[in-house]
C-alpha cells in the first residue's frame, strides 16, 4: 500500500472518529436518555427474547426423522443446495427420514446467496407440494430460503413484498401459523438456525434486503459439529467473520430503550430491538470463542474441537444479534455482495460472481468501529481486548482506533483480501455502494451513531484498503 494511500485512509478514519453531524436529522438528542424522541414518539421500554429450540451434539442429525415422526409429519420438504445434496450431511438426514418412515421430497435448487427469483422458485415448489413440515440442511442461504418458502406457502394469497422489510417491502407483521421447520446448519456463521431473519438479493434494485419476523424462526435447530469437517478453509474463515461481526455489532447497537418508536402493539416490536442485557451475554461469549478458536478452525480441517466451538459460537451470536440486531457492517455489506462484478471467492463452488456474506461484512469493520466508537467507547475497548489488544494504557477517545487495529491484525493473520479494492471495487463505485446501503434502514438505524450519506461514502473509501 503506497504511503499516500495509507495516509489518506488514516486521515479518513480520524475524521470519521471525530466528526459528528449536528443537524436536527442526525443529532444525538434521541440517544441521550429514554423519553421523548425528536419525532414526539416515545422510545421503547421493553425487549423480547425469541430463539429457536436448539439441540447440540456430534451426530445429532440422525434424530431428525424421529423429531418429524413425533410431530406427526406426513409430507416433508427437505431443502438443500446442489453441492450439499451429494455430501454426508444431507445423506444422514435422508437416511433418518427413511428409517423413520417419513415421506419426503428433496428441493436441491437453493442458490448460494439467494435472490428474490430463487426465493420465489422455492416458494412455488413449497406451495405446490402442500408440505406439513420442512427440513433445511445447509448454510444460511438454505435456511433462509426454507424460511421464506414456509412463510409464503402458509400465506399463499400474500404478495411477495408484503413481508419484506421496509422501505423496499411493506414489512407487514406475520400473523399466519407456519409449519414446523427443522434447521440443520452445515456452516458456522449465519446463526440462521436461531433467528427469524431471511436475507436475499433484490435483483431489481441490486441490493440485499430481508424478511424479519420472529414467526419465521425454525422450530428446532440441530447443531451437529460433524458437518463442519466438510467445510473448506475459506468457507470456515468467511463464515467465522460473520460470527465475529454479529457479536461486535449486536454488542454495540443502540440500546433497546433508546430505540424509537415505541410499538403500539407487541406484534410490531421489531425482531432487531437494540442491545439488551441478555443479548449482550451471548454476543460477548461468542466473541471470546471466535478469538480463541477461529484461526485454529481455518488452519486445521481436522481440528474437531475448534470447529465444534465455532459451530456453537455461530448459534450463540445468532441468539444475540437475532434479538439485538446488527448495524453498519451488515448494512454496508449488502451492496458489496449485491453489486459484485467478477470476483469469485476461493473454495466456493458456484457458477456466478460471489463475495461471500461474511467477507463482505468484515471488510468494512475497521472503518465502521472507528466511526461508531464515539458512542459507547468502553464497549469498543472491551471487545478490542478480547481480540488481543493491550488496552491497559489506551485512552478512551482512541477506542475505535484500538479496535480497528485489532481487527486489521486479526484479518491479516487469516489472509483476508486487502479491502474492497481486492474484491473488485474502486472509488468510482462508492456512490452506488452508498445508494445500496440507504434502504437497509432495519439495521443502519440501530447503529449507535447516526450517519449521513457523506459518512457512508467516507467509510467505503476508508475500506478500499485494509493494510
Amino acid at each position: 500500500m503506497a504511503a499516500a494511500a495509507r495516509a489518506r485512509v488514516a486521515y479518513l478514519l480520524r475524521q470519521l472518529q471525530r466528526a459528528a453531524c449536528q443537524c436536527p436529522t442526525h443529532s444525538h438528542t434521541y440517544s441521550q436518555a429514554p423519553g421523548l424522541s425528536p419525532s414526539g414518539k416515545t422510545t421503547d421500554y421493553a425487549f423480547e427474547m425469541a430463539v429457536s429450540n436448539i439441540r447440540y451434539g456430534a451426530g445429532v442429525t440422525k434424530e431428525v426423522g424421529m423429531d418429524l415422526k413425533n410431530m406427526g409429519a406426513k409430507n416433508v420438504c427437505l431443502m438443500t443446495d446442489k453441492n450439499l445434496s451429494k455430501l454426508p450431511p444431507v445423506q444422514v438426514a435422508m437416511d433418518s427420514l427413511v428409517k423413520n418412515g417419513i415421506p419426503f421430497t428433496v428441493y436441491d435448487n437453493v442458490r448460494v446467496e439467494p435472490t428474490d427469483a430463487s426465493f420465489m422458485e422455492a416458494i412455488e415448489f413449497a406451495q405446490k407440494g402442500a408440505f406439513d413440515a420442512y427440513v433445511a440442511v445447509g448454510g444460511g442461504s438454505t435456511m433462509d430460503t426454507c424460511k421464506a418458502a414456509n412463510l409464503y406457502a402458509s400465506s399463499p394469497h400474500s404478495d411477495f413484498l408484503d413481508y419484506v422489510s421496509a422501505p423496499i417491502g411493506k414489512g407487514k407483521p406475520v400473523s399466519v401459523p407456519l409449519k414446523p421447520l427443522i434447521a440443520v446448519p452445515t456452516t458456522s456463521g449465519t446463526g440462521s438456525e436461531t433467528t427469524g431473519v431471511a436475507i436475499f438479493d433484490y435483483e431489481h434494485l441490486k441490493v440485499k434486503i430481508g424478511i424479519t419476523s420472529r414467526a419465521i424462526k425454525p422450530t428446532l435447530g440441530l447443531i451437529d459439529p460433524l458437518h463442519t469437517l466438510h467445510m473448506p478453509a475459506r468457507v470456515v474463515a468467511n463464515s467465522g467473520f460473520d460470527v465475529l461481526c454479529h457479536a461486535l455489532e449486536s454488542y454495540t447497537t443502540l440500546p433497546y430503550h433508546l430505540r424509537s418508536p415505541c410499538p403500539s402493539n407487541p406484534i410490531t416490536r421489531p425482531a432487531y430491538q437494540g442491545s439488551n442485557p441478555i443479548s449482550d451475554i451471548w454476543a460477548i461469549h461468542a466473541l471470546r470463542i471466535v478469538a480463541k478458536y477461529l484461526k485454529r478452525a481455518v488452519r486445521n480441517p481436522d481440528d474437531l474441537e475448534a470447529r465444534s466451538h465455532m459451530h456453537l459460537a455461530s448459534a450463540f451470536a445468532g441468539i444475540g444479534f437475532g434479538n439485538a440486531g446488527v448495524h453498519l457492517c451488515h448494512g454496508m455489506s449488502y451492496p458489496i455482495s449485491g453489486l459484485v462484478k467478477t470476483y469469485k471467492a476461493k473454495d466456493y463452488n458456484v457458477d456466478h460472481p460471489l463475495v461471500p456474506h461474511g467477507l463482505s461484512v468484515v471488510l468494512t469493520s475497521p472503518a465502521v468501529f472507528t466511526f461508531t466508537a464515539q458512542m459507547f467507547p468502553e464497549r469498543h475497548l472491551e471487545t478490542a481486548e478480547i481480540l488481543g489488544a493491550d488496552t491497559h494504557t489506551a485512552r478512551i477517545q482512541d477506542a475505535g482506533l484500538v479496535l480497528a487495529d485489532a481487527l486489521r491484525k486479526f484479518l491479516f493473520d487469516l489472509d483476508v483480501d486487502d479491502g474492497l479494492a481486492a474484491v473488485g471495487y474502486s472509488k468510482a463505485d462508492i456512490p452506488a455502494l452508498v445508494k445500496g446501503t440507504l434502504p437497509q434502514e432495519r439495521v443502519t438505524k440501530l447503529a449507535p451513531r447516526p450517519q449521513s450519506e457523506e459518512d457512508l461514502a467516507a467509510l467505503f473509501e476508508a475500506s478500499m484498503k485494509l493494510y
